[in-house]
């Protein structure tokens, strides 16, 4: 389980591509992986991934085909930054909201507006049947940061970024066309389809009761 909160910017120092497999070596900032054990949990981009090597501050990652499929991590090269955040612990403060770090699937930078305080970016989303969950001032995890949505269109919706922000993730260096990972808040999934379910059940005891 993860916070949204991302803590810094890690950078892919090698990529080992096999046949629907991948293995990643990703460098972290001196000190931010202190403690880290083989078998840990890490978002990469929002993506819980599990550590199998450990040298130094540079930490190996497995990619199984189907997280290949469902996140941007088959897209990294040497080089590429990524967002990070360590698994939770009980009694962490929660500063963004809970984040499996099971994505749900991709989205595309397909604007960004900058303006002297903030940025805003607008993502057009890769499967739009999950936009019904996607509320305004409703919580989303972008590239595993927990951010506030704005405005919301038929497969596409935006958020405004503080500087802060900027400065601590990948969106200070993302642009126009370039991939994030979008994962739904569980609770607005559980509470939409929650609803379309009872509403359906209802239409479904009207209609036989007007026939």
């Amino acid at each position: 389980m993860f916070t949204g909160i991302v803590q810094g910017t890690a950078n892919v120092a090698t990529v080992e591509s096999k046949d629907k497999f991948s293995s990643l070596d990703i460098h972290f900032p001196e000190g931010k992986v202190d403690g880290v054990k083989i078998g840990a949990s890490v978002a990469i981009n929002g993506t819980c991934l599990t550590v199998t090597r450990i040298a130094g501050d540079t930490l190996s990652f497995d990619v199984m085909m189907e997280t290949l499929r469902a996140t941007n991590l088959g897209t990294l090269q040497p080089g590429s930054v990524v967002n990070f955040e360590r698994s939770a612990r009980v009694g962490d403060e929660i500063g963004g909201h809970n984040v499996s770090g099971h994505v749900h699937c991709t989205a595309t930078i397909a604007a960004v507006e900058q303006s002297e305080n903030n940025r805003r970016l607008t993502f057009a989303v890769s499967n739009p049947a999950f936009m019904k969950y996607v509320l305004p001032k409703g919580y989303i995890a972008v590239d595993g940061c927990s951010l506030t949505v704005g405005e919301v269109w038929e497969d596409k919706f935006s958020v405004y970024l503080i500087p802060e922000t900027l400065r601590v993730t990948v969106f200070g260096v993302k642009g126009v066309g370039d991939s994030v990972n979008i994962e739904i808040e569980t609770q607005t999934q559980a509470i939409v389809d929650t609803t379309e379910r009872v509403v359906a059940q209802y239409l479904e005891r009207l209609k036989g009761q007007q026939l």
